[in-house]
C-alpha cells in the first residue's frame, strides 16, 4: 500500500505540474495579447475561467505529494518538548482529522457536480459546463482523500508500533 500511495501522489503531482506549465503560457499568451492590442492582438477569451479551474485541479493534485512527505505547515512550538511517542500520537491524531475532512471534500465535490450536472449551468465566457471543472477537480481530490487515509493508517501504525515509515513534519527521515 505505502508504494502505491507514494505513486499516486507522484502521479498527481505530476499532472497538477503539467496543468499549472500550461496556466503559465496561457496567461504568459493573454498577457501579451494585452500588451499587442494595437496589433491587431487581443487578450485570450476567458482566460481566467480557464485559470480558475486549472488552478483549483493544481491545488488538489499538490495535496497527495505534500501529504506524503509530510509538507503540511505545523507550528510545533510547544509539541517539541513532549515526548517522541506523544508527537506520534499527535501526528496520528492530525492526520486522521485531515483525512476526514479530504474525505469530507471529496463528498461534497461530487454532490456539487451531481448539482451542475443537473442544472447545466455554463461558465460566462467560454459557456462550458461547469460540472467539467467539478469532475476535473474530483479526481484529484479523490486521491488526496485515498493518500490521506493511508497516511493517517501509516501514522497510526507508527503511534502503536513505535516504528516509523516517514519523518514527521519538519524532521529529517532516521
Amino acid at each position: 500500500m505505502d508504494r502505491i500511495a507514494h505513486r499516486l501522489a507522484i502521479t498527481s503531482a505530476l499532472l497538477g505540474g503539467l496543468v499549472l506549465a500550461a496556466l503559465i503560457v496561457l496567461t504568459c499568451f493573454s498577457i501579451t495579447g494585452r500588451a499587442f492590442v494595437f496589433a491587431g492582438l487581443g487578450p485570450i477569451p476567458g482566460d481566467f475561467e480557464l485559470v480558475e479551474v486549472g488552478i483549483a485541479f493544481a491545488v488538489f493534485s499538490f495535496l497527495p505529494i505534500c501529504q506524503v512527505q509530510a509538507g503540511h505547515a505545523t507550528v510545533d512550538l510547544f509539541t517539541n518538548a513532549l515526548g517522541r511517542g506523544t508527537n506520534r500520537w499527535l501526528v496520528a491524531f492530525w492526520e486522521s482529522l485531515f483525512a476526514g475532512v479530504m474525505v469530507l471534500i471529496a463528498w461534497r465535490l461530487a454532490a456539487g457536480m451531481l448539482g451542475k450536472l443537473g442544472n447545466g449551468e455554463t461558465s460566462m465566457f467560454l459557456q462550458f459546463n461547469i460540472w467539467w471543472a467539478y469532475a476535473a477537480c474530483l479526481v484529484p481530490c479523490s486521491i488526496a482523500a485515498l493518500v490521506a487515509i493511508w497516511s493517517a493508517y501509516d501514522r497510526l501504525r507508527a503511534a502503536t508500533t513505535g516504528h516509523e515509515t516517514r519523518a514527521i513534519s519538519g524532521e529529517a527521515q532516521h
